[in-house]
Parts: C-alpha cells; structure tokens; sequence
C-alpha cells in the first residue's frame, strides 16, 4: 500500500490524465517501467485507486437508509441528465496503455502475464461499474490516439461488453499468480474469482429480471458462472467466516479491527497511523453535521430473524413494540450493527452507555458496524479500521443466490453458506435444511413477485449480512426492485407525545417527542424532537406516522417516484455533444 501512493506521483508525471474524448499524451520512455518486475509492480499499483477504498458511506443512497435529505436521483422531478456524471475513462486508458506495453522480453513470460492478469482484473472492475451505471457502454482494449475512429464510435451492445468483461476476468484467474497474500491489499486468484462470481451473478439476475433485454434465455449461463467461480474459492478452504469472540463480537469485529482479519477478508483498504493514511467512518456515522446522518428504516430492520430462527414479524403485536423490546432475542448481528441494549463507548477512556442520540438519526437505528467505540475518533477522519473490499461472506452469499435462481441449490449448499453466517449470529435453528415457508412479510414488503421461500431467504440473508458494504442499490437494480427506493423512511415506534423514553434500559431517560412548545421543565439529559405538522412555519420533515404515535417518519412529505429509465442513469448531454454517436439511455 504504501508503494501506492509513490506510484500516484510517479504517474502524475508520467502520464497526463485524460478523458475518453481528450487527446491521449504518451511516456517519453517506457522501458524505465515495463522493462522489470518492479516497474510493473509500480505500475499494477496505480490500479487499484479504482477500488473504492477507505470509503464507509456505499449505501447512502438504499432503500434501508434513511439520510438528510432524499438523494436527488430518486425525488420526483428533480434529476436530469445534466446532474449525472460518471462517463469517465482515464482509469481505463491508464490500464490499457498497461496492457498494450507490457511486452518487454527482458522480463520473464510468467512475470508479465500475471502482471497481464492483474490488469485485466482490474479492466473488467472497470467495466463492470460501467455497465452498471449506464447499460450499453462503448467497448475500449486500446489505448487511443486523436485520430483513433473508435473516440467517436456509439456505443456496443450489453451482449458484447460483458463477454469481453468475463474474457477479462478469466484471464485474470487462470494468470494471477498469488494465492494467498497475507496483508490482504494485494489482488489474489482468489480475488479475481470473488469478482468473476459478484459480476456474473448480477448479469445472471440482471437478464433473468429485466426481461425488457430479451436476454432472459442466457441468465442461466451466467448464474452457472457465479456458482462455478464462487465454488473455486470456496472449494480451496482458504477464508472462513470468523468466530473468534462468539456471536455476540465476531461479526463486527471484521468491520473494526485495525489489521484484515485475514480469514475472512479477502481484499482490504489498510489504514495506517505511521502514515496518516486513515479514514472517516466514525466522523460519518456520528457526527450531526459532516455525515449523511444515515440510520436503518424499521421496514428493514423488521427483517432480522429472532434467534430461534422464526420470523420477527410472526409476533403480532411487532409493530407497537418499543424500541428496547423489539431487539431483543433477535439475531446477534443486529446488536453489532446497531446501537442497543448495552452498547457503551469511550469518552476519555471510561465506558459510557450510547443508546440511540437524536441528534444524529432520525430513525432510532443508528448504525454502529463500521464506527470505532472510542468518541476519540468522532471529530475528523481518525480511523484506523481497515475497509474489505472483498470478503469470504460475499462469495457464500453469491454460491447461494446463483443457486438458488438456479435452483439448485442443496440442503448441504444451504448449510455451508447461509446455515454458517447465521450460525454467527447466534441463530440456533433453520441453519441445515432449505426453508420451504414463505415469510409473509418479506413478500409483501419487498419481493412481491418471488413465491420460492429459498431465494427470498438469501435475499434476506444478504441484506442483513452485507449492509452498509456497498451492495444494495445494484442488487435494486439486477432484481429489478427498483419501486422499493419509494418506501416511506420509518422509525421506532413512539407510544405518546412527551413521555421521555429509555432506550436502552440503564435508567436514563434519553428522547421525548413533542408538539408545539417544548415541555418545562425539560428533563436533565433528555433530547426533545420536535414532530410538529409545521416548525417556523414550515412543513416538518420529523412526524410521528399516527399524528400523536405511531412510528416515527422522516422526510415522507418529499415525492418520490421510480420510474423504470432509473435502472440506468443517463449520460450527460456534453458527452453527446462531443460524440453525436452516443445516444442517450431510454426515458432520460
């Protein structure tokens, strides 16, 4: 990693950046670089700023999430083509120019095929963004010149790009040399297989959802792929879901430990003291004003499983319970993902309890899985946890998933994947044989149109194992679920208006909510939320659903509407301007 981040200087004077459409300028002399492993070992490290880092806020923009205001993209009326943006290509001429110039004989043939190898990886997570953003996209294996025909070609179809994307990434897996790399910064073998089956199972699903494409009859072909490659990993017994520490702190601790924890975590961006090489999670997740103020909706948190494995939301009486109540006995890795119950911090070295602050969320489930206990790293960006970028946990959820489309899937299959990351949770039952109920409620709420219980459980199992990573707006999209970005943002439930509320049981009363003026005298420690219909004249976004109860709602007086051009995002007009053989994605 730290070879990186003198790569970036290197290349600033190597090679000036440029767009898909800007006039390329190439290196004086090339043999300094592609003429050694060390030069290619250099190069290769540029690739991996593509990746998306030390970042915790992947999941802003999710149905589960509720954040300071509606993302534009999903308010009615409100995105244009004008506000889009990623049609860019400099990363990709970056790795092109890699790959058409890694010919030098002095460098031994394995050497620069793993090199080769690497670079593919990379290209076809390129791609795989691309096509997920924009659909259709123009296919690029060269560097160009100005005069090049192909800068203002149209685009290729989806069929052409993605077989060149698996051409990629199979390249990659046959040349990639490493195995096993043990600071777990470096792209692997197994790695790239990770990828292979994360991109394959969103194509699989993609053309099997989106039967707009006329694609649905090669979905299986590619969900054959992603249970193949996910296999391969899980075959050689390299990564293991990790234990340590019981149910009740395994789980999170993949999230916060300074170092990857190395048997699970594939791939990982390491954060460094010595180096100030950090990153902001807890200054995102804590902090009233930097971060997006981001917490769980409860249609979403309803979807964790009690720990004897039945459904939450069997009990009838699930929605008036309190917040204090209704987490409890439930599947352990809600306690780690959220603040409850006796989570405690840090504040100048004494343990504090830290039940939900308002002051931060809006919805009472605020998200704890990427934060550091020590209020120490609340200010700026102070923390040292290290970020996965690809984890074990992915690949078993991808076997399943393409499995389970497959339907395939096996009560042995389901044991190995599902069954083990539940068993982490401290679930005790359901964790060997495949469901055959259907959870009414998971149905109805989010996947109407699915009546096999087998893959609306690993749906449920991904939502709850992978949140907050980065996943769920794709998985939106391949399901073709689009319509759930349009559910209300929902809290706890508030039984009445004024009655201060202990949240986590120590005897301290923590939140009242009111109408009109404020309570007085006010209770010493207690946040009051104001959930008048209009505060200073102006309609509030903070209401309780029932008007005087009910649970809590936030920004729900904000339109929002999914149509179906949402799938892709549009490119922007002065792209089209440029190159009049781009056309723009259907409805924008």
């Amino acid at each position: 990693m730290k070879k990186q981040y003198l790569w970036f200087l290197l290349l600033s004077v190597l090679f000036v950046r440029c767009q898909l459409e800007e006039i390329p300028v190439s290196t004086a002399s090339k043999s300094a670089v592609f003429g050694s492993q060390q030069g290619l070992d250099l190069y290769a490290n540029s690739f991996y700023s593509i990746l998306p880092g030390r970042t915790t806020s992947l999941d802003a923009m999710a149905d589960y999430m509720a954040v300071k205001s509606v993302p534009t993209f999903v308010q009615e009326g409100s995105f244009a083509p004008n506000l889009s943006s990623g049609w860019t290509w400099t990363d990709l001429r970056n790795i092109n120019y890699f790959l058409a110039n890694n010919n030098d004989p002095t460098v031994p043939a394995d050497v620069r095929l793993n090199y080769q190898g690497i670079a593919k990886f990379f290209r076809a997570f390129f791609y795989f963004e691309k096509v997920k953003r924009f659909g259709d996209v123009p296919w690029i294996g060269k560097p160009l010149d100005v005069s090049d025909p192909i800068l203002y070609g149209p685009r290729d179809s989806r069929t052409l790009v993605m077989d060149s994307i698996v051409a990629d990434i199979d390249y990659a897996c046959a040349n990639i040399k490493s195995l096993s790399e043990p600071t777990r910064s470096l792209v692997t073998k197994y790695v790239a297989n990770a990828l292979k089956s994360r991109i394959c199972l969103f194509e699989g699903t993609f053309r099997k959802y989106h039967t707009e494409l006329n694609l649905q009859g090669t979905a299986n072909n590619w969900l054959t792929l992603a249970s193949v490659a996910a296999k391969k990993v899980m075959d050689d017994g390299v990564y293991s879901i990790y234990t340590t520490g019981g149910p009740g702190k395994s789980y999170r601790t993949v999230f916060t430990n300074g170092l990857p924890i190395a048997s699970e975590v594939m791939l990982s961006a390491i954060c460094d003291l010595t180096l100030s090489v950090l990153n902001d999670a807890n200054w995102y997740w804590t902090s009233g004003t930097y971060g997006d103020k981001a917490s769980f909706t409860r249609t979403f948190i309803n979807t964790y499983l009690n720990l004897d494995g039945t459904a939450f939301t069997s009990n009838p009486n699930y929605p008036t319970m309190l917040f204090k109540d209704e987490v409890k006995n439930r599947d352990l890795r809600l306690k780690q993902t959220i603040r409850l119950g006796d989570y405690k911090r840090l504040s100048g070295g004494v343990l504090v309890p830290a039940p939900p602050l308002f002051s931060y969320t809006f919805t009472g489930y605020m998200p704890i899985k990427w934060t550091l206990d020590d209020m120490y790293y609340d200010t700026r960006d102070l923390n040292i946890n290290s970020i996965s970028e690809f984890r074990y946990a992915e690949v078993l959820l991808n076997y399943a998933e393409a499995n389970a489309e497959l339907g395939t899937l096996t009560d042995a299959d389901w044991a190995k994947t599902i069954g083990v990351l539940r068993t982490r949770g401290g679930i005790t039952a359901g964790l060997s044989a495949l469901p055959t109920v259907v959870d009414p409620y998971l149905k109805a709420t989010y996947f109407p149109d699915i009546s096999n219980p087998v893959i609306l459980e690993v749906r449920r199992e991904r939502g709850i194992e992978l949140c907050l990573e980065g996943f769920r707006f794709a998985d939106i999209l391949r399901w073709k679920r689009g319509p759930l970005m349009n559910q209300e943002w929902n809290g706890f439930y508030v039984p009445t208006l004024v009655t201060p509320m202990d949240l986590n049981e120590d005897g301290i009363l923590d939140v009242a909510f009111y109408q009109g003026t404020k309570p007085t005298p006010a209770v010493s420690g207690v946040t009051y939320v104001d959930v008048s219909d209009l505060v200073s004249g102006k309609a509030n976004s903070q209401k309780l659903k029932n008007g005087t109860s009910g649970e809590l709602t936030w920004m729900n007086n904000i339109s929002r509407k999914w149509e179906d051009k949402m799938y892709y995002y549009p490119i922007p007009p002065t792209d089209i301007i440029t190159n009049p053989h781009l056309t723009q994605n259907p409805g924008w």
